[in-house]
């Protein structure tokens, strides 16, 4: 008799789990960590250093939380860090090529090319110049609703003086004591080294034009060395 045929093997019911997609190993967290490692800083005295807890910095690292305004600040003025090193690159256009062709850039920026930095609380930066600038930071600057630049009971300062321009929305600015509310419009201008706060009023985004000038240029600094 001729051997009864073998049954067909069962498919498993259970489908290979794809594989979890990576970080991108230049996000923000991963630069600000290479920066600090390069620094030959450890990560409970780093935090140390920009008074937050050694948790936080882990997870900013990791891509896990956006930090605030005044932590990214915090940490990249002890770092030496100029904030273009920390902008994205530019996303690639279809096909995986570059949008913009190697080489130096030139003077314009193209609205669609601009590098951004995502923040906690909804801030986004947005920078204006096409290549970096190593004595001015020149960005558009958009508060989300409820956007702020840190807590309501903490107040943040760098390097350099600070000037903006109103584009759409109201900001809220406090400088010391001082508070000030800026409509589409207004302009405000004041050294960066004075405890100050922004944060957006009412139930639209905040939009300026920003300039920071000799951010590196921190008093605190010349006088801790």
């Amino acid at each position: 008799m001729p051997a009864p045929p073998r049954p067909a093997p069962r498919k498993s019911a259970r489908k290979a789990a794809a594989p979890s997609p990576k970080r991108s190993p230049n996000g923000l967290g991963a630069r600000l960590r290479a920066a600090r490692e390069r620094a030959g800083v450890g990560l409970r005295e780093f935090a140390r250093r920009v008074s937050v807890s050694p948790s936080l910095v882990s997870q900013i690292e990791r891509g896990s939380v956006k930090p605030s305004v005044g932590t990214l600040y915090a940490m990249a003025n002890e770092l030496g860090l100029m904030l273009d090193e920390l902008f994205r690159d530019r996303e690639p256009a279809r096909g995986g090529q570059p949008r913009t062709p190697a080489g130096a850039p030139g003077p314009m920026q193209r609205h669609g090319l601009r590098k951004t930095i995502r923040l906690a609380s909804g801030v986004r930066w947005e920078r204006l110049t096409a290549a970096q600038d190593k004595e001015v930071e020149f960005l558009r600057v958009t508060y989300d609703v409820g956007g702020a630049s840190c807590g309501k009971d903490a107040l943040m300062r760098h390097g350099g003086k600070e000037y903006a321009f109103m584009i759409s929305g109201r900001l809220g600015v406090r400088i010391g004591f001082e508070e000030f509310e800026l409509g589409p419009g207004d302009s405000i201008s004041f050294d960066a080294q004075s405890p100050h706060r922004l944060w957006t009023v009412g139930k639209k985004p905040a939009v300026a034009i920003w300039v920071v000038v000799n951010r590196h240029n921190d008093r605190r600094r010349r006088r801790a060395a």
